[in-house]
């Protein structure tokens, strides 16, 4: 049967491999917006992970966590009990609910929809004519959905599960400080959970109601922003950068331009806020993502959030959904401590220069990655089929298991002896490795090719005689004999 290089072939190997499933719990029928990750995505995701934090500490980044229930209040003085809501549709005969401006994207996908007002979306909706996809019959008014997840502590404390990480952080300000011996900018980011309770999850784990978040946060005062040291190191580095202006002039190719040249004709305001740019775009480099598919989009002032005073969206074109949001890089000004301020009565005003009467409230500068969209997004633009191969070109650090060990035939006692032993000593050096004496040869190779594992190592007959080994790489399927002390060394260096 002939191996198409496409997307159903691509959704099928998410759930044969162990990367994706759901929705969850599917024994149950499953419930939408609840995914899992098998032993393969789990092991990815984690890998992910590693490399983001191990690259943040190198750059002076501390790692925080804090617990995902919060009180009422903290939601109140975020503004998410205010503002974290979605406009939602409503069919008339059959109660079907939508979310007004996605349906609105499909419907017009030459319109700019982002920022639309409930006004301005119903008056499009009503222009075309547009009806329930059910039942034919028009929708209701736009109306507001909140999309926190409520619940109660103890004796009936109402609270609210965290809808991000970064609210969290900032709650800690006070300690961090303490913490940093307020020497600034102050780096931190947090790892975790979070939870929306979205109206229509669709996309895989694109959109889903419980996922995973990895923020990183600048504490920085104004004046270092406009004078930051660490920008003159990285001002040369081109970024494909699409800004509002270009967007509204429906040009959609992003412009690949020095951070500095986008700091010097305006696009971008504050070194620092450039210097965000580029830590999201090194984070990602090590993922080894196709260049082609990688764009960063300025959000318009009429999409910004009200506090915002730059936002950018780092984004990736997938053949399945289209371009899809997978960090955002975000200057939130000094908003979210001068709420937490007022609603805490807390003075959060420190000395932000070598006067230690000039006081101000730290600018926040925030880079939000959703490590559940990279997971997708990496798998989508790697994945392809070759002469009927399907492959995942993972770089070797992300690879679920790095290499794979066979034994030429299982029913050979010495064979799969020194197989095992092989198999131990990798996994004794702190190596992934993956044991598979079933089926042919061929076939083991293609099961490994679409796990994405750089290496392969059989054992055969030969191998009892002269202690040598066959490797054989996955992208370009060259085999070699290498001799058994030097598979170390071999795996080690790539």
């Amino acid at each position: 049967m002939k191996i198409e290089d496409n997307i159903d072939t691509f959704n099928s190997l998410l759930r044969r491999r162990g990367f994706i499933w759901g929705p969850f719990p599917e024994i149950y029928g499953g419930l939408a917006g609840f995914y899992s990750y098998g032993p393969a995505g789990k092991a990815l995701k984690n890998n992910v992970i590693s490399i983001f934090r191990r690259e943040l500490r190198a750059f002076g980044f501390s790692e925080v966590e804090c617990p995902e229930i919060l009180p009422k209040i903290v939601w109140e003085a975020s503004g998410h009990l205010e503002r974290f809501i979605d406009p939602v549709i409503r069919c008339k005969k059959c109660n079907t609910m939508i979310r007004a401006d996605k349906f609105l994207q499909e419907q017009l996908p030459d319109e700019t929809i982002d920022g639309l007002s409930f006004e301005a979306m119903d008056k499009l909706i009503e222009q075309h004519g547009f009806t329930c996809l059910k039942c034919d019959i028009p929708f209701e008014k736009i109306e507001e959905y909140n999309l926190m997840l409520k619940t109660s502590v103890g004796n009936n404390v109402t609270a609210y599960l965290r809808p991000e990480t970064a609210t969290t952080t900032y709650l800690l300000f006070n300690r961090l400080n303490q913490d940093a011996r307020r020497q600034y900018p102050l780096k931190v980011f947090q790892y975790g959970k979070a939870y929306r309770n979205e109206i229509s999850p669709r996309q895989q784990v694109i959109r889903m109601r419980a996922f995973e978040q990895f923020e990183i946060q600048l504490f920085i005062g104004k004046e270092q922003e406009m004078n930051f040291e660490e920008f003159e190191e990285i001002k040369n580095t081109k970024l494909p950068l699409l800004d509002w202006k270009s967007q509204e002039s429906k040009k959609f190719i992003p412009s690949s331009i020095s951070l500095e040249e986008a700091i010097n004709t305006g696009i971008l305001k504050k070194p620092a806020f450039a210097y965000c740019l580029f830590l999201a775009d090194y984070l990602i480099s090590k993922l080894e993502f196709p260049k082609e598919t990688i764009r960063y989009r300025q959000h318009s002032p009429t999409e910004m959030a009200h506090y915002a005073d730059d936002a950018w969206d780092l984004e990736i074109n997938t053949k399945q959904y289209g371009w899809i949001e997978i960090c955002g890089i975000h200057d939130r000004t000094d908003y979210d401590l001068k709420r937490h301020g007022s609603f805490s009565n807390q003075n959060f005003e420190i000395p932000m220069s070598t006067d230690t009467n000039l006081k101000e409230i730290p600018q926040i500068l925030e880079i939000a990655f959703g490590p559940d969209r990279i997971i997708y997004t990496l798998l989508e633009t790697i994945f392809c089929v070759e002469d009927e191969r399907i492959i995942l070109k993972l770089n070797p650090q992300l690879a679920p298991n790095l290499v794979a060990v066979f034994p030429l035939v299982r029913n050979k006692e010495n064979i799969v002896k020194l197989a095992k032993k092989i198999h131990k000593q990798i996994l004794d050096n702190r190596n992934t490795s993956f044991f598979d004496s079933a089926g042919s040869i061929g076939k083991r190779y293609r099961r490994q090719d679409e796990l994405g594992t750089p290496y392969c190592i059989t054992i055969d007959y030969d191998s009892l005689d002269d202690n040598t080994v066959t490797i054989r790489y996955r992208d370009t399927m060259d085999q070699k004999r290498v001799s058994i002390s030097e598979i170390l060394k071999i795996i080690n260096e790539n």
